[in-house]
């Protein structure tokens, strides 16, 4: 029989599917640091500028400026980090991805004081806790699409058992992850398997619930944040960046894989409009 699946987080294969498409091809419709995470729309219109914001938003949720060594989980190609290093005095910060395409990006332009490791957060057992922990579009990855409620609540709760784990006493921890607001009836989890078979194989969307209920005993809740209407804005910017740059688009992965990742950012982008999923930004600080 062949080994069973495991239950949290992505296998190499799923993370490749999509994330190693190819960098070029991403470059040419996400913002110029490569952020592959919704914006943060507060006081500016302007696409690049919102992402940046994004990223001030979770260093000041983790109240991370000025710390000795931050973790960034779900690191991407890697803008979080210099972000820490290079604008919020952040002596040292630690990226973590499992896509080799954007460990190489990330490293090539990583600032002195950021390290870009290809590994499992799982596996990570670094010399001391962390003062800080970010994680931006990592919980989406936690659990696959499918297993039973109490194996996916038990994914959740060892998440946030490990991030207490590496975490200083008092240190703060701040997500930012997509959500399901309702339960989604049998024709939204028909649309919706598109993402999960074409583009996001081995996830599922948690509940706001369950999250609050894996955090009970390690986490108390700092501040919550729905910014629903901005990851709509953003993927709309998303989908007109690629179909601006359709035919260089198309040089790289070739129709079938931009026609599919066009027709995910259309629904994804329907779903957030009709309130169907939310975009959650949470920051969390250890009980002690």
């Amino acid at each position: 029989m062949p080994p069973a699946k495991k239950l949290l987080g992505p296998s190499l294969e799923a993370i490749r599917q999509h994330y190693e498409l190819s960098n070029e091809f991403f470059a040419l419709w996400l913002d110029p640091l490569m952020l592959y995470t919704c914006a943060f729309y507060d006081g500016t219109d302007d696409f690049a500028e919102a992402q940046v914001r994004k990223l001030d938003h979770h260093i000041e949720a983790a109240s991370a400026a000025g710390l000795s060594h931050v973790l960034d989980l779900g690191c991407g190609w890697g803008a979080l980090s210099n972000r820490l290093v290079g604008h919020a005095g952040v002596k040292r910060a630690t990226g973590l991805t499992l896509s080799s395409e954007q460990a190489k990006w990330a490293r090539e332009r990583a600032l002195p004081g950021v390290e870009i490791r290809l590994e499992d957060w799982r596996d990570h057992k670094p010399e001391k806790p962390y003062d800080a922990i970010i994680a931006i579009g990592l919980f989406e990855h936690l659990a696959h699409h499918g297993i039973e409620p109490a194996k996916k609540a038990a994914a959740y709760r060892e998440f946030f058992a490990w991030c207490e784990k590496w975490l200083a006493p008092a240190g703060k921890l701040s997500l930012q992850f997509t959500a399901w607001t309702l339960p989604p009836s049998s024709y939204m989890r028909q649309r919706f398997s598109f993402i999960q078979d074409m583009i996001f194989p081995e996830s599922e969307l948690p509940y706001m619930q369950e999250v609050f209920a894996a955090a009970e005993g390690h986490f108390e809740v700092l501040a919550l944040r729905n910014d629903r209407e901005h990851y709509y804005r953003t993927l709309r910017q998303w989908e007109a960046n690629l179909v601006a740059n359709r035919k260089e688009a198309i040089a790289l992965v070739g129709e079938e894989a931009v026609d599919n990742v066009r027709h995910y950012l259309r629904l994804s982008a329907g779903a957030f409009k009709i309130h169907q999923i939310s975009l959650l930004r949470m920051s969390f600080q250890r009980v002690v």
